[in-house]
């Protein structure tokens, strides 16, 4: 299953800062590859935050936009 927009929500928005989630019946693995969320590349910043329900994990990772969007577990 790819990247799906409904599954993709708000929580909070601050001086160009960005608190996601993101909730989807796939594994973190998955969800976390490089370019997964590339269909709202252009919504995302990089040092945003984005808390992912997976179908095996719950995870808070960090955004980083270059050529995709990555995300990654916190240092």
């Amino acid at each position: 299953m790819a990247f799906q927009n409904k599954n993709l929500s708000v929580i909070a928005y601050a001086n160009g800062f960005t608190l996601w989630h993101y909730v989807a019946n796939e594994t973190m693995s998955t969800i976390s590859a490089n370019g997964y969320f590339d269909g709202v590349k252009t919504l995302m910043n990089t040092g945003d935050i984005v808390i992912i329900n997976a179908s095996d994990n719950t995870s808070i990772k960090k955004i980083t936009v270059s050529t995709s969007v990555t995300v990654a577990a916190l240092a």
